[in-house]
This record gives C-alpha cells, sequence and structure tokens, in this order.
C-alpha cells in the first residue's frame, strides 16, 4: 500500500486538497495501486478520501498578532504530525500552499527522512512580493519538485534552480458545471429586473473583522442605489454563519446568507447568475474572474502588521489581487488598508453595476487571464507527477 500525507491549512486550500485527493485516488486506481492519503486538511478532503489527522481549516491568519491565538493549536498539530512521521512514515509528502506551517515540516520530513520525496504543489506566491532587498525562498532546499499553477511561478522557481513541472491552475477543472446565466437566474427566482451582488469577505476569523464592516455598509448603500439589487453571502465557515447574519443586519443589508454546509454546491449557480462581487483578495478573485463576475478586491489587517511590513520588512507588492498579479495591471480595482472605506466601495461598484463598457473591459481582461492559466485536467496532470515521483521498487 502506498501513503502519501498531503499537508494544507485554511479553506482555500481544503479545497483544492480535495481536488487533488480524487484525482490521486482516480489515478491510482487507473494505474491499479493500492493508495491511502492521510491528510492535515478538512472535510472536503475527507470526503474526497483522506483520512484526517487534524482539521486544518480554522488555523489560518495573516499578522503577528493575528496568529497569536493559533499557536498552541499549531503546536498541538505539530507534535501529533511528528509521532505520525515517526511511527508510519509516509512514501511522498505534498504540500499545498500554506506556507509557514508547511515550510516548517518539509524542512522537518528533509531533515528526518531524507528518502521520502516531497513535493510542493500550489507553491506560495514568492514570485510575486518582495520582502526586503529582494525575492528569496527556501523551498528549493527541502523540495524534490513544485507542481507550479501560473507560468510566472514556474519560471521564479525554475530560475533558482528548483525541478518545476507547470500544470496550470486547478480551478479550470471546476468550470464544466457552471450552467448558463439564463439557466442560474431561472434557478435562483431571479426577476428580469432584479441583479445579483455576491459578498465573499471571509474564509479566515481575522476578516470577519476587518473585511465584513465596510463591504456590509456598501452593500446596503448599493441597495438603496439599486432598487432589485439582491445580496447573497456564502458563508466561508460555518462558525461564521450566525456572526455574518448579525453583523449584515447590522448594517442594514437584505442578505441571504448561504450555510457552509452549501456554498460549494451552490457556487456554480451563483456565479453563473451574479452581476458584481465584493470580496476579500485569495484565490476566490480568480474563481470570479473564470467565471464571468465583475468584482472589488478589498484587504486590510491590524495597523501594527501593516506597520511591521512596511516599515521592517519592507514588504512590497505590484498587486494583491491574483487576478491583477497574474495580468501585471490593474484590472480589477483594489482597495487596501486605509483606502478601504464603503465609500470607496460604492465608488469602484457602481460602474461595475451600470456601465455595459466598464463590464465589457473587465470580461476582455478576463479572457486574457483565462489564457494565461493553462488547460483543464490540472489535478489530473498533478496526481500523475506525484505518484511518478514516488520510489520505483527494485527489480526482483
Amino acid at each position: 500500500m502506498t501513503r502519501l500525507l498531503i499537508s494544507t491549512g485554511e479553506v482555500s486550500g481544503d479545497l483544492q486538497g480535495g481536488l487533488l485527493v480524487a484525482a490521486l485516488h482516480q489515478e491510482a486506481t487507473r494505474r491499479g495501486m493500492p493508495l491511502e492519503i492521510v491528510a492535515l486538511g478538512g472535510e472536503r478532503m475527507r470526503q474526497a478520501g483522506a483520512t484526517l489527522l487534524a482539521d486544518t481549516t480554522p488555523m489560518g491568519a495573516i499578522g503577528l498578532w493575528e496568529a497569536l491565538p493559533l499557536v498552541l493549536p499549531t503546536l498541538r498539530v505539530q507534535r501529533r504530525v511528528s509521532r505520525w512521521l515517526q511511527q508510519s512514515p509516509p512514501d511522498a509528502v505534498v504540500l499545498i500552499d500554506y506556507m509557514g506551517a508547511n515550510v516548517n515540516l518539509g524542512l522537518k520530513v528533509k531533515r528526518r527522512l531524507p528518502q521520502v520525496p516531497i513535493l510542493y504543489y500550489i507553491a506560495p506566491q514568492e514570485w510575486a512580493f518582495r520582502v526586503g532587498e529582494g525575492g528569496s525562498t527556501r523551498l528549493i532546499g527541502f523540495t524534490d519538485r513544485i507542481l507550479a499553477i501560473f507560468p510566472e511561478e514556474a519560471r521564479f522557481y525554475g530560475a533558482r534552480g528548483a525541478q518545476v513541472t507547470w500544470v496550470g491552475h486547478p480551478l479550470l477543472d471546476t468550470l464544466e458545471a457552471q450552467p448558463s446565466r439564463a439557466e442560474a437566474r431561472a434557478a435562483l427566482g431571479l426577476q428580469e429586473q432584479e441583479r445579483l451582488l455576491l459578498l465573499l469577505p471571509a474564509s479566515r476569523k481575522q476578516e470577519l473583522r476587518y473585511l465584513l464592516p465596510p463591504l456590509a455598509a456598501a452593500a446596503a448603500e448599493l441597495q438603496r442605489r439599486c432598487p432589485g439589487l439582491r445580496v447573497v453571502v456564502p458563508a466561508g465557515q460555518a462558525a461564521f454563519e450566525p456572526v455574518l447574519a448579525a453583523m449584515l443586519q447590522e448594517a442594514g443589508v437584505q442578505a441571504e446568507v448561504v450555510p457552509a454546509a452549501q456554498a460549494d454546491q451552490r457556487r456554480p449557480l451563483l456565479c453563473a447568475a451574479a452581476d458584481l462581487a465584493l470580496n476579500k483578495s485569495g484565490t476566490v478573485n480568480l474563481e470570479l474572474a473564470l467565471r464571468g463576475v465583475p468584482q472589488v478586491v478589498a484587504y486590510r489587517v491590524s495597523r501594527p502588521t501593516a506597520w511591521v511590513a512596511e516599515h521592517l520588512l519592507n514588504f512590497q507588492v505590484d498587486h494583491i489581487s491574483p487576478v491583477n498579479l497574474v495580468l501585471g495591471e490593474r484590472l480589477v480595482p483594489e482597495l487596501l488598508q486605509n483606502q478601504l472605506t464603503p465609500e470607496a466601495v460604492v465608488a469602484e461598484a457602481l460602474p461595475l453595476l451600470q456601465s455595459p463598457v466598464a463590464r465589457q473591459r473587465v470580461a476582455e481582461g478576463y479572457q486574457r487571464l483565462r489564457q494565461t492559466l493553462g488547460e483543464p485536467g490540472v489535478t489530473r496532470r498533478a496526481a500523475a507527477a506525484i505518484l511518478d515521483a514516488l520510489p520505483q521498487p527494485s527489480p526482483v
């Protein structure tokens, strides 16, 4: 029995991990290879056929102070993983995003089990940001192969000596399920004059605190200015549902909160029908772009974290949204830190709701983006590359 350890964290990592787990089982079955997958991840990975060592979906935070409550839970998970590695060493390790924890795990595995291949799938976006005087990476020292999802990512690591395979972006494999706009609007009961606004503020607890208030206030103002505007809010985690409902009501937004258990299933329908999204920065930006939804991107961290990043770490980034990073231009509006006010969100949102010219410009940019991300079959290619990297049995 071949045993893989897959490690990721947060909601987006669990989503990509679930797609990969399913593809690995399919590829292993095609090869006649008995396969066991043990994972640090979440419910999507478990449903796809992985045995969870720990649920890491709630363990995501950006910033110094924001991460402090996660220190003890993270240490407990690390101890559990250390015991498991000693008792049941895997045949290979696959790391998905989740930079801090996965870099530590990769270094530990390379030190304790140097014969075990380590692959990094969806590597941290070091190609897109700079800290201090220039970009640097620790991944190459312990990673045997990087499965790159962006062309620039492949160039970045390849130029620094890594073994890289560009597989394309895994979101491409989710697009076949999207219905037409007419079908989606009919299924959601949208009348001809109604428009649909998606509010996607948070997959982390801190994002509810920093992003939801200005986005909810903007959504309330947009409802006042645009009669017939329906607002739908898919919950990033089940624990967020009552918080979302209370904060939306306080902001004066008439909105439907989609339970987290239903969010994945309803996402293609909602995106197909949506006229606009107000959302956090992250993988969701690419999903919305590939599904053709105009968007306003928002992000904010605590003031101390922002100060440390700017003044002590000299953190620099040209764009924060993956859409703009990949294109190298400001296609979708970005509102960061002090720029993020309800008034600014409304000012960016109204043209995208009301101007055919603005919507067409975004649609054309999305088409250019789509052409840079590869072809469907990404998770199948990634699964094949992972199984090909396994040590081959010695001939008898």
